[in-house]
């Protein structure tokens, strides 16, 4: 059993996927990284460190300890939560304090045997006083430094995450109280199906392992849910579904392809909404992580949308290959959405203004009610502080 700090150092530019959340529970595949840690681990996390701007968030969400100091006298494990697939027995090397196991194309510390003033170090990316053990990226196995490095490793983070969940072994694990109609077709020939506790599978729908779909989700009627897809939690599917994750507590409710994409929390698409996963050239995909960022080579053939917390398409929206859409971005134009689109950004064929803060409350309050749910104060100030980060409209 291992025992540290989970840390999230804010490195990287991560666009929406870290918006209202810690990189650590950000969904990779059927699982976040913090999942991972302390479900397929073993390992008891002490601690979660995060950005102050998080950290209101991250105590609503977890029972751990947050930005809490370590005791002094004492030396400790420290985790990234960027490291997507942690691999606990490299934490066995970190034997003495003042080792770290790094990333060696990025050089970001993954991991690290700390005492107490070596934490402050380590969440600011600081290598300086520690012995470093470099990693190969076959070691490593995935970190996120952008948007799209949900996509690169999500295969193997799904992989990963059914082998734990399913036991190993069943290539269909349905929970007792799930509810499958008989004429689902589950295909498990690729890969195994998790199906988990109250998630309902409607009549006619297809599945293709290896997928997960999480608890009280709905697979709606004659939806084709394709290889290495996770559905979280509280979300509603339909239509053709490739290659995506879904956050959780997210709709897809209608007809309409996604593919190799990522979908935060209480998003809405809108019937017919579908994205290009490949350009016509079968090119490397370009994107822009930020709105004031660089356009980026993925290394990607297949890339879909990067779509935040709280986006809303209007129907027959359509979603081009690689676009990035930050939070609360309301996308209601006819013509096609590309490139990066920054927050609270409303679109409509007359062209793009703001979404006022108070609007955008009061519909999130409206889709939240539907599931018995209400903003809290702390994801309103989170969002209301990220509202107030843009420039002035001109």
């Amino acid at each position: 059993m291992h025992t540290g700090y989970v840390f999230d150092d804010g490195l990287g530019v991560l666009g929406p996927l870290t918006h209202l959340r810690p990189a650590f529970d950000v969904r990779t595949g059927a699982l976040s990284t913090l999942d991972r840690l302390t479900l397929a681990g073993p390992f008891q996390p002490l601690g979660l460190y995060v950005p102050d701007a998080l950290a209101d968030l991250t105590r609503e969400r977890h029972r751990i300890p947050v930005n809490v100091p370590p005791p002094r006298g004492t030396d400790f494990l420290a985790v990234s939560g960027r490291w997507v697939l942690p691999r606990l027995g490299l934490l066995d090397r970190l034997t003495e304090p003042g080792v770290a196991l790094v990333d060696e194309q990025s050089g970001h510390i993954l991991a690290a045997r700390c005492r107490f003033d070596d934490l402050a170090p380590v969440l600011a990316g600081d290598t300086a006083p520690f012995r470093l053990v470099k990693l190969s990226p076959a070691e490593v196995g995935g970190v996120l430094a952008r948007p799209w490095d949900v996509r690169r490793h999500r295969d193997a983070a799904i992989a990963s995450d059914l082998q734990h969940l399913t036991g190993g072994t069943a290539m269909l694990a349905i929970a007792p109280t799930a509810r499958v109609h008989s004429s689902a077709i589950l295909d498990a020939e690729a890969g195994p199906i998790l199906i988990a506790a109250h998630a309902v599978v409607r009549p006619g729908a297809i599945l293709l392992g290896p997928c997960a779909i999480g608890e009280h989700a709905t697979v709606l009627e004659r939806a084709v849910i394709r290889q290495n897809t996770a559905i979280g939690p509280w979300c509603k599917v339909a239509g053709e579904v490739s290659g995506s994750i879904f956050q959780g507590y997210s709709n897809k409710a209608h007809d309409g392809f996604l593919g190799d994409s990522y979908v935060g929390e209480w998003v809405n698409l809108g019937a017919g909404t579908t994205n290009s996963n490949l350009l016509n050239t079968y090119a490397e995909v370009i994107a822009r992580a930020a709105p004031d960022a660089s356009n980026e080579r993925t290394g990607l053939q297949f890339l879909g949308a990067t779509l935040g917390d709280h986006v809303k398409t209007a129907i027959g929206t359509r979603l081009m290959t690689g676009v990035v859409v930050h939070t609360a971005a309301m996308l209601a134009a006819s013509g096609p959405v590309s490139g990066c689109v920054e927050p609270f950004a409303w679109r409509t064929d007359e062209g793009q203004r703001r979404f006022r803060l108070a609007k955008f409350e009061e519909v999130a309050r409206a889709v939240m009610a539907r599931r018995g749910l209400a903003p809290s104060p702390a994801c309103l100030s989170r969002l209301a502080q990220l509202h107030a980060t843009l420039a002035p409209e001109a």
